[in-house]
């Protein structure tokens, strides 16, 4: 049975990349979308690219009465049918080494990356268990297996986004509810293009690191991203890993779990 049909299936940062195209595929596929974004102008323009049931919510997963008064409102509505959560909404900062990160900054990264998947969660959480059902999916990263230099606030946010979703696998481990977490590796989107530069880091310089970064990096389309964590959803999949520069940076990670910074200090000519 398709766990994506006739599903309640909510995703946060739907205005553009992987949350929009998860929204799109979603709904094509039979599920009732709930798209979620601050971007207004770009929920609009998911909307507009999907058929099937899909509605729009301006919602800033950062803001916890924001969540709260979204997540009764929605419960209330679809009360008794079953729940896809998909916690994707995510930012990206260029800042440079975490010496140079403003506190500023790592606090506002972290608002949304990890605290936002955590409140989601939490709001929906204990109405999926009283109902015994439901799949809450949350988009860690590969930099959420492994730390890369110049990203200290996004990889302490997906290390604890993988820790967090680790333990309510454990918890949840005898009830019907799922919990995936989802590590991409390089994906088109405009998370990097849309990144905050540090409060440290001049705008040109920012700017020239993101254009290094989209040119060595970003390598799979958002789409080909979307239809794999719906074919992992679909199947129940604990961990899905997106994109071969995921899964192998994964292995070196298992295969030299105490020395793989000096692994990945070689790879990358640091």
């Amino acid at each position: 049975m398709s766990q994506i049909k006739g599903s309640v299936f909510i995703v946060t940062g739907a205005a553009s990349g992987i949350g929009r195209a998860l929204a799109i595929q979603a709904a094509a596929a039979g599920a009732k979308v709930i798209a979620t974004d601050v971007n207004e102008a770009g929920l609009e323009e998911t909307i507009n690219q999907a058929t099937g049931t899909i509605e729009k919510y301006i919602l800033d997963v950062s803001d916890a009465e924001q969540i709260k008064v979204f997540a009764n409102e929605i419960i209330k509505k679809h009360f008794h049918e079953r729940f896809i959560l998909v916690n994707n909404a995510g930012v990206a900062l260029f800042s440079g080494s975490f010496l140079e990160t403003s506190l500023t900054d790592f606090e506002w990264l972290l608002s949304i990356n990890l605290w936002g998947v955590i409140r989601m969660t939490k709001a929906f959480l204990r109405h999926l268990v009283k109902h015994n059902q439901g799949h809450i999916v949350n988009v860690s990263s590969i930099f959420g297996i492994v730390g890369m230099p110049q990203n200290s606030a996004y990889s302490t946010a997906k290390f604890a986004v993988k820790g967090f979703s680790d333990v309510l696998k454990l918890e949840l481990v005898k009830t019907n509810v799922k919990i995936s977490t989802v590590h991409p590796g390089g994906i088109k989107t405009g998370i990097a293009r849309n990144s905050r530069k540090g409060h440290n880091r001049d705008n040109e310089e920012g700017q020239k690191a993101v254009e290094r970064f989209e040119r060595a990096a970003l390598k799979m389309s958002a789409e080909k991203a979307a239809y794999m964590i719906l074919d992992g959803i679909e199947k129940d999949k604990p961990r899905i890993l997106i994109g071969n520069d995921a899964r192998t940076l994964d292995m070196v990670a298992r295969v030299f779990p105490n020395t793989y910074h000096k692994v990945l200090a070689k790879m990358f000519k640091l």
